[in-house]
């Protein structure tokens, strides 16, 4: 409590400690007279973002055909307290996947199709549509869909076509008005009447082409004829343009040989499959991963469960290829946003065609000295359990006894401080250099700093993001609001040639998203002002392909205190 006689200003302040485990704060701050004639209130509420999130460290999902048993200790240098045994059994496994639930929805990025993915992959129908409403300004003058809504900015036809294929296969629509100038710019690619050239100088155009075509046939907007521009030999070909040829075979009338080519098809891709225990691969998988299409083998995986889960002489396969598809995944979740939507669609579908024996009884988990029993059937078609880390090893036991065969899916999370940069495919320094500091040596509110990141890509890449925190109420400067000073952000540089697509200033970091980085080095720099005392943790920088992200660099940062004043001379 603060008295003030009338036309006092007095700055208050006071420490508080973030709690742990929470994601937002909620204030009230009351002002009054001391007559009690006159007051007001305000609300906030502030957002709390962890320096170490609790993420998953493995995951591994199996069937219930048998007991299933495993160690379990936590990580360690783990926080205490944090993360835990997450066990989720379900009837089946259409109904929903955890670790990708929770992979999409604390999806960082938000280019469009990283929008789309969400919605799709989360079943968010509200969030589709509401992202639907905003696809004109997406939309570049020829009919494409672009990644960001900026001018300057051209559409891509392989992002227009996964577009068009994931709202057909999930069942969700586009504008009718939309639809028709992205079918019209499709064709106009295919016909090469648009030309739109490849984020990496490779010749890719015939398998752009093929993903095009498929998508135009998903809504009846595809013709024989189209294919004559294309070289049909589908044994050259990545897997991902034999998935789609399939497709154009089943859905485009009066193709050619479309019965004999399409066994030649079903045959090449039988061919290249690879198990290795519960985890499939493809024997072409170096070549398959075309990331600047946003294609991976992951994606290739689930499409490919996807186009053969009809197919009555792959009837016997399909449980060892969701088994293998399942086994790609990597924390709970497969590597890309693209992979997670195609995988979700495609459990949805195998869950319709082969999961019809309802499960019965009960399953028992026995984790320390924790055994909860989950009894069938169950509300949702699903039971979550969460177990506190226990102390050492320890071991994990889940047994079903009744009907059906439940699926269990167990994510052991943790909050593991980083301690060491990682760098894997890429590299970054963080240099932060004081602008406007009231006194040398020490962070004041309303210091003004200079971040300088200079960052190496080991090969060429498209579509990397650049994620850097910044200090609780800082600002970043240069997003156009008023009292932000242009004087503090000259000499801001940016060296190499990787130029980003888009920035985002937000509240707690900058963000800079890069359609092609080439190999080797490059830099950037923006300005901040540091606008609230306290010390702060601050999450790690990290860089990251979006569409291969096993290709990042990741390095820790320095705790960051602000003083309220100078400290005294």
């Amino acid at each position: 409590r603060f008295e003030l006689a009338a036309g006092q200003a007095h700055d208050v302040s006071w420490p508080v400690a973030t709690p742990v485990g929470v994601s937002a704060l909620p204030w009230r701050v009351s002002v009054r007279d001391l007559a009690g004639t006159a007051r007001d209130q305000i609300k906030v509420t502030q957002q709390v973002i962890p320096a170490f999130p609790v993420r998953t460290y493995q995951a591994t999902i199996a069937q219930l055909t048998s007991p299933l048993s495993m160690p379990a200790q936590r990580p360690k240098g783990a926080v205490p307290g944090r993360g835990g045994i997450e066990v989720t059994l379900r009837a089946k496994l259409g109904d929903g996947l955890d670790g990708v639930r929770e992979y999409m929805s604390g999806y960082p990025y938000s280019c469009f199709e990283q929008q789309a993915s969400r919605a799709m992959a989360l079943r968010d129908r509200a969030r589709w549509d509401a992202l639907m409403e905003r696809l004109p300004a997406y939309l570049d003058r020829d009919g494409l869909i672009k990644y960001f809504p900026s001018d300057w900015i051209e559409g891509d036809d392989a992002l227009s076509a996964y577009i068009l294929a994931i709202a057909s296969e999930g069942g969700y629509e586009v504008p009718e008005a939309e639809r028709q100038r992205i079918i019209l710019a499709l064709q106009r690619v295919v016909a090469g009447k648009l030309v739109r050239r490849s984020a990496l100088p490779t010749a890719d155009l015939s398998i752009r082409k093929l993903a095009a075509i498929e998508a135009l046939s998903r809504h009846g907007a595809a013709q024989p004829g189209m294919l004559d521009s294309i070289s049909i030999d589908p044994n050259l070909w990545p897997t991902s343009a034999v998935i789609d040829w399939l497709g154009i075979l089943d859905r485009v009338k009066g193709v050619k040989q479309a019965a004999a080519r399409r066994d030649a098809a079903l045959t090449i891709l039988r061919s290249r499959l690879n198990f290795q225990g519960t985890i499939m691969t493809f024997s072409s998988e170096r070549r398959d991963s075309l990331w600047w299409l946003m294609i991976s083998g992951d994606s290739n995986a689930n499409r490919m469960l996807l186009a053969v889960l009809g197919e009555s002489g792959w009837r016997e396969d399909i449980p060892r290829l969701v088994r293998g598809a399942l086994g790609r995944q990597q924390y709970g979740h497969w590597n890309t946003t693209v992979a997670n939507v195609w995988g979700v669609l495609a459990m949805e579908k195998f869950s319709r065609s082969f999961e019809s024996v309802p499960v019965s009884g009960a399953t028992g988990v026995r984790y320390a000295d924790q055994r909860p029993v989950v009894k069938w059937p169950q509300p949702k078609g699903e039971a979550q359990l969460t177990l506190p880390w226990a102390q050492g090893q320890s071991s994990l036991g889940i047994a079903h006894i009744g009907g059906g065969a439940p699926w269990v899916m167990v994510r052991a999370t943790a909050a593991l401080p980083l301690e060491a940069p990682l760098f894997t495919g890429f590299k970054v320094i963080r240099t932060v250099s004081p602008l406007e500091q009231q006194h040398a040596g020490s962070f004041t509110r309303g210091d003004v700093v200079r971040v300088h990141l200079d960052l190496e890509a080991q090969s060429d890449m498209s579509w990397v993001v650049v994620d850097d925190p910044i200090p609780a109420g800082a600002t970043v400067l240069g997003s156009g609001l008023g009292g932000q000073s242009e004087l503090s952000q000259r000499g801001e540089r940016a060296e190499g040639w990787a130029w980003p697509a888009f920035e985002e200033r937000r509240f707690d970091g900058y963000r800079g998203y890069y359609r092609f980085v080439p190999k080797g080095r490059w830099s950037v720099e923006y300005t901040v002002r540091l606008n609230n005392p306290g010390t702060f943790q601050l999450p790690a920088t990290r860089v990251e392909a979006m569409y291969a992200p096993e290709m990042f660099a990741e390095v820790p940062n320095a705790v960051v205190t602000v003083d309220a004043a100078p400290p005294a001379p």
